[in-house]
């Protein structure tokens, strides 16, 4: 539980024994079926194939009766046959970039947009922002929900907001060195873009007012989490949502325990799944997480399988179960000669290796019907091509131990790889196009 003195600052949400807040959620998962059920075409054709009702649930292990949602059926409904209410009640629309099919459409009520705001404020506050600070905000605004959530959700704390966006990021230095920002919300991959603008002009990162960096939407290691804090002395926290389950708001960590992402279970239920067989998963296990939500209005989900990587743990700092740190997802998983790989396994091993930066790739190619997995990584400023030439048979002789795949590294110039202000696009698989 929380430390002693810090209960006060929690809302009733937060408070809720397990026993209690079990008593929540199924109140509001069957509300919550019975809403989907009524008002969503896809939902009661889904129910009725599966041959369920709402009533079919009595307890909280019923809900492995109903049928997963997926991102097909969202973009089979596209744009709005998901909404479960008119179109005059619809608040706001926000939509995924598309960049792999149709996008995907989510909508929102105003008492959506209300209870998303309250979430993510929670979530600023669990990471140890309080009402006063300055929150510079560089996650894109627009379409993705990460800069909109992130704003509303820092304004309802009763936080200043910068609202900067994405890009240009020398003003981004600019604007930290000269407003003096708390908190930073942004990309952990395009925190480091702004970490190699402040050492190309030479300011000093850990002398600027940052004390909380708040980094989601994607994936992101325990080393460079300690590479964020230790470059610019402040706390690195996790944040996690996804635009089809509500946004940023879904999951936080806890900057007194940093130990995985309190989910805010008396909005979503989460469940791990087998991604293969789909069964429901022991608490513990590593599998797919999926999500139900249950106070949603204009868009509900049912078992939504996010194809995001991680397990279910204990609470802690809250009366709420935890998350592992997302370790990949099951889409972006590479078969390299019959192993499993993931990129942020790739991570670790190039945040081992003190001649190489951050910034890297992964390739994947096909010769003589085998495939070929190369990993392009910048050298840190100032390393040598001897320094370079050893930590390419560093960084070969950690991926082949930890991952137990031999690969072909590619030491690039300084600056050379190219640079998100959003999500780091990691993989690129040429195997599709042979």
């Amino acid at each position: 539980m929380a430390k002693t003195g810090y209960t006060a600052l929690l809302d009733e949400g937060e408070k809720l024994s397990r026993e209690a807040l079990s008593r929540v959620q199924l109140q509001r998962m069957q509300k919550a079926l019975q809403h989907a059920y009524e008002n969503s075409p896809h939902y009661r054709a889904s129910f009725d194939q599966a041959g369920v009702t709402p009533s079919d649930l009595k307890s909280l292990s019923d809900l492995g009766k109903f049928p997963f949602t997926t991102k097909e059926n969202l973009r089979t409904n596209y744009p709005f046959g998901m909404f479960a209410v008119p179109q005059d009640r619809i608040a706001r629309i926000h939509a995924s970039s598309g960049t792999t099919g149709k996008p995907t459409v989510v909508g929102y009520t105003r008492r959506d947009i209300d209870t998303w705001a309250q979430l993510v404020a929670r979530s600023i506050r669990a990471a140890g922002g309080r009402p006063g600070m300055k929150v510079h905000v560089a996650y894109g605004y627009g379409l993705f929900t990460g800069g909109l959530g992130a704003h509303y959700g820092a304004e309802a704390l009763g936080c200043t907001v910068i609202p900067m966006s994405g890009g240009q990021t020398e003003k981004q230095v600019q604007l930290i060195c000269d407003f003096e920002p708390d908190i930073i919300m942004v990309t952990p991959s395009y925190m480091l873009a702004i970490l190699d603008e402040f050492r190309r002009q030479d300011i000093d990162p850990r002398k600027t007012s940052l004390k909380i960096g708040i980094f989601g939407a994607e994936p992101w290691t325990a080393s460079m989490r300690a590479a964020i804090e230790e470059a610019f002395d402040m706390d690195a926290v996790d944040i996690y949502g996804l635009s089809e389950v509500i946004g940023p708001g879904v999951a936080n960590e806890c900057v007194e325990t940093k130990d995985g992402l309190t989910i805010w279970e008396d909005h979503f239920y989460p469940e791990i799944i087998d991604p293969a067989t789909g069964e429901v998963l022991p608490e513990g296990e590593l599998g797919e997480l999926v999500f139900t939500s249950l106070t949603k209005e204009a868009m509900p989900v049912i078992r939504y399988r996010t194809r995001d990587l991680t397990r279910l743990l204990p609470c802690t700092a809250r009366p709420m179960r935890r998350m592992e740190r997302i370790s990949g997802r099951s889409d972006d998983m590479l078969i390299i000669r019959g192993v499993n790989v993931f990129p942020s396994q790739i991570e670790e091993q190039i945040l081992r290796v003190s001649a190489l930066s951050p910034h890297y790739y992964i390739q994947v190619s096909r010769h003589n019907r085998l495939d070929i997995l190369s990993v392009f990584v910048e050298r840190k400023p100032g390393a040598s091509d001897a320094e370079a030439k050893d930590a390419s048979a560093e960084l070969k002789r950690h991926v082949k131990n930890a991952v137990g795949v031999s690969i072909e590294t590619h030491i690039a110039p300084e600056g050379s790889i190219e640079r998100s202000a959003g999500k780091a696009k990691r993989i690129h698989d040429l195997r599709e196009k042979d």
